[in-house]
């Protein structure tokens, strides 16, 4: 999965946020719609996408979504 693909992927766990909003920069939890739910969305997406398996405290260590990404591609 690409890095665009990723932020695709990755705003779709959003309903309320309008796209325009998310880019490989995004602190996505400076986002109004992020929390608990909206992090167990992007954990269940993560596994089914991308067949790797993350925790909250990885969502909690990185700030942005590219950095999300490189952690997941590292994994």
């Amino acid at each position: 999965m690409t890095l665009d693909e990723f932020v695709q992927n990755f705003a779709e766990q959003f309903d309320d946020t309008p796209m325009s909003k998310f880019n490989p920069s995004t602190d996505y939890k400076q986002l109004e719609e992020w929390g608990s739910l909206t992090a167990l969305s992007i954990i269940t997406m993560v596994d089914a996408e991308m067949e790797k398996r993350i925790t909250g405290s990885n969502l909690k260590a990185c700030t942005t979504i590219e950095e999300l990404y490189n952690f997941i591609q590292a994994l």
